[in-house]
């Protein structure tokens, strides 16, 4: 089996995959006389000279040529299972797929791309076959292979575009957000080589909550300021913090730049900085505000993260609600037996 060829940012069938097409006709002759005569007048038949070969055969319909293909275009399906896939996975056979009780078609087809992505044999960016080239080379529907690639975009690990430039590309990697150790977004971001930004949506001081008094171990109506922030990666929108901070353990935090990093702002203007965290997780979709800001489809999966920060002496620092992308961030967190040994 050949392998195809990234031209364009699209596939290039191999040519022994090619439909054979119809010879050309040979080329018209012209008779002894070449002057203009009756035979070149509308309608009239040219006349054989004596002597002459076999009249000229006449010009082939237009219709009936082969028609060369346009930029990027490779030759009409030829109802052969395709051998198009991927330049760097020469001879690739299919995967074996199981059929029967228990095993769903699509769901192999789902874990198998998954792996090929996981391992790298599949990077950011590349561009999967045509969904007629892969299921015919897969040996499936389209509409199971359909199946299976839209599960692999609701878990984020392609990117599905419609329109001349469109098809199925494989996703930039999730940026991976580790519990384990407390850092903040910043801080995250440069372990990764990412450029982390942050557009500030609000930032007032407000009466705190009562959900919000108890996780800050203040009273009811105390002030705190709050501040909802757009985070970025590289420029992208990942995630919407929303964090609340009391008053009266960092006073006029308000009037710094609030666009940095706040776990940073708090240890430098005010000599605390959280040191533990207790965080729950929570699947959630995304409401209409939440898809605008994020850039994202209405009711697309975020993961919410809800933490209470104490600084080293066990005091309440900071109390959040983060919604991520579910389809641009992994959530890590390393488990022991003791504590102690992590």
């Amino acid at each position: 089996m050949s392998g195809g060829s990234l031209t364009g940012g699209g596939f290039a069938q191999a040519e022994g995959d090619a439909m054979a097409s119809e010879p050309e006709p040979p080329p018209q002759t012209d008779g002894p006389d070449s002057g203009r005569g009756e035979a070149d007048k509308p309608g009239s038949q040219p006349k054989q000279a004596a002597g002459s070969g076999p009249a000229p055969r006449p010009a082939a319909d237009p219709s009936l040529a082969p028609q060369p293909h346009g930029p990027g275009q490779g030759p009409q399906p030829s109802g052969r299972t395709s051998s198009i896939w991927h330049p760097r996975l020469p001879s690739r056979k299919p995967p074996k797929i199981i059929r029967g009780h228990g095993a769903t078609v699509h769901g192999q087809i789902e874990d198998w791309l998954a792996d090929e992505i996981a391992a790298g044999r599949l990077a950011p960016g590349d561009r999967l076959p045509t969904e007629q080239d892969l299921a015919a080379w897969l040996g499936v529907s389209r509409m199971t292979l359909r199946h299976a690639l839209a599960e692999l975009a609701q878990r984020g690990l392609v990117t599905r575009t419609v329109g001349r430039n469109g098809g199925t590309f494989v996703a930039a990697p999730k940026l991976v957000q580790d519990l384990t150790i407390l850092a903040g977004f910043s801080e995250q971001l440069r372990r990764h080589g990412l450029v982390a930004g942050a557009r500030v949506l609000a930032a007032a001081q407000i009466p705190a909550s009562p959900v919000v008094s108890a996780a800050l171990e203040i009273g009811p109506g105390e002030p705190v300021y709050e501040v909802r922030r757009l985070r970025l990666a590289d420029g992208q929108p990942i995630l919407l913090e929303h964090s609340l901070f009391p008053a009266e353990r960092c006073p006029g935090l308000l009037d710094y730049r609030l666009d940095g990093s706040l776990y940073e702002l708090l240890e430098e203007k005010f000599g605390q900085r959280p040191y533990r965290a207790k965080e729950s997780l929570e699947p959630v979709a995304a409401g209409v505000r939440e898809a605008e800001a994020l850039q994202i489809s209405e009711g697309a999966p975020l993961m919410l993260v809800e933490r209470t920060a104490y600084a080293r002496s066990g005091v309440p620092l900071e109390f959040a609600r983060d919604l991520f992308r579910g389809d641009r961030t992994r959530v890590v967190v390393w488990t022991s037996e003791l504590a102690g040994d992590l």
